[in-house]
């Protein structure tokens, strides 16, 4: 096991104006599960693909505990990859597939029996090891791909979206299985994902990119209660955070026809801005006498919750359109018809207010 380490990496694509990573400073400690978030194209992949020595390091360098390995070749860095389309070889049993990399590197066949089959079992394979892939369904030969990566006994896993070809319901399996494994294993990993909800529930820590741009590190929770800017608010969580712009005036900032409550400390950390935007997750609204008007357009039923979706009350069609969408969850029961509208109450404690200019939180 090794700690790793990225230290200014930078990746540029020949004819790119742009980095694709621009200067990636992160430390991913021993054992840690680390899982890389973004939307298609902020650079997640193409991190992990420098640390597996798949892409070129431009400027800066990469840590596998104390090794410098940004000129190694991917041979030599100690690592193992999981992909998204598994990359099993078609012809070759599951037990061979997962014994493959053993036998390339000359591990007597006593030894690669052994480790094949403590991987099967560890991954409830021992069934199947005869069996060719075309005879496994999708999460069957993930498990595969996972057991040839955990035979080799690498420093880092690395797995770049290996449950995106799963349907939704194998994927909630499959990733408590992997976060299990991983836990029990404690080798340092390093998990690439595009779903944000993937990422809350497996990572230790999660690091948030943009535009090839390190956002936030830090555990789920905190990056849930304690978004460091408008971008970590508005992508994680699901439904995703209110994020509502409002007027700046004495006592807080004011939606539609009411002020919801800011300190004035928190106000004044924003001089000479005179519109701030209020985030509010869904679930800490109330449905009260007072608070923001909401005109409800949608009403989803879950059984013990119901989601509202609608826009601020008392807009004008046009300003509704470009209005952002406000959700809120509440509890089943009383649920307000289609064309309502209703109030919900804002909890200062709970809300969080950026500014509009930096997209800094200031509260």
């Amino acid at each position: 096991m090794a700690t790793v380490s990225y230290k200014d990496a930078t990746r540029l694509y020949p004819g790119a104006d742009t980095p694709a990573v621009d200067k990636l400073n992160l430390e991913i400690g021993d054992g840690e599960f680390m899982v890389l978030v973004g939307p298609s194209g902020c650079g997640k992949s193409t991190s992990l693909r420098m640390l597996a020595g798949l892409e070129e390091v431009n400027a800066g360098a990469i840590y596998i505990g104390e090794n410098d390995v940004t000129d190694r070749p991917p041979k030599d860095r100690d690592i193992a990859m999981v992909f998204q389309n598994y990359a099993l070889y078609p012809h070759m049993t599951v037990a061979d597939n997962m014994g493959f990399a053993l036998k390339m590197q000359n591990v007597p066949k006593a030894e690669r029996d052994k480790r094949v089959g403590e991987a099967a079992k560890l991954l409830g394979l021992e069934d199947f090891l005869n069996r060719k892939p075309k005879a496994l369904s999708g999460g069957q030969r993930q498990r595969v791909a996972m057991g040839r990566a955990i035979v080799r006994q690498p420093q880092v896993f690395l797995m770049d979206e290996p449950l995106s070809n799963l349907d939704a319901k194998l994927r909630v399996s499959t990733r408590t299985q992997i976060a299990d494994l991983q836990g029990r294993l404690g080798v340092t990993t390093v998990y690439v994902t595009h779903d944000q909800v993937e990422a809350m529930t497996m990572g230790d820590r999660v690091a948030v990119l943009k535009d090839g741009l390190l956002q936030q590190v830090d555990t789920p929770l905190t990056l849930y209660y304690e978004p460091r800017n408008l971008f970590v608010a508005g992508f994680i969580g699901s439904p995703a955070m209110n994020l509502i712009e409002g007027k700046v005036v004495d006592g807080g900032i004011q939606i539609g026809d009411y002020v919801a409550p800011v300190a004035r400390e928190v106000l004044d950390k924003a001089p000479g801005e005179d519109t701030l935007v209020l985030g509010v997750r869904p679930e800490t609204f109330e449905v009260a006498d007072q608070g923001i008007g909401l005109e409800v357009s949608v009403v989803e039923e879950l059984g013990a919750d119901a989601y509202l979706y609608g826009s601020v009350a008392g807009l004008d069609e046009a300003a509704k359109l470009t209005a952002p969408r406000i959700v809120a969850r509440i509890a089943s029961g009383n649920t307000p018809a289609r064309g309502s509208v209703v109030r919900l109450a804002v909890d200062p404690a709970a809300t969080h207010v950026f500014s509009k200019a930096s997209g800094d939180r200031i509260s």
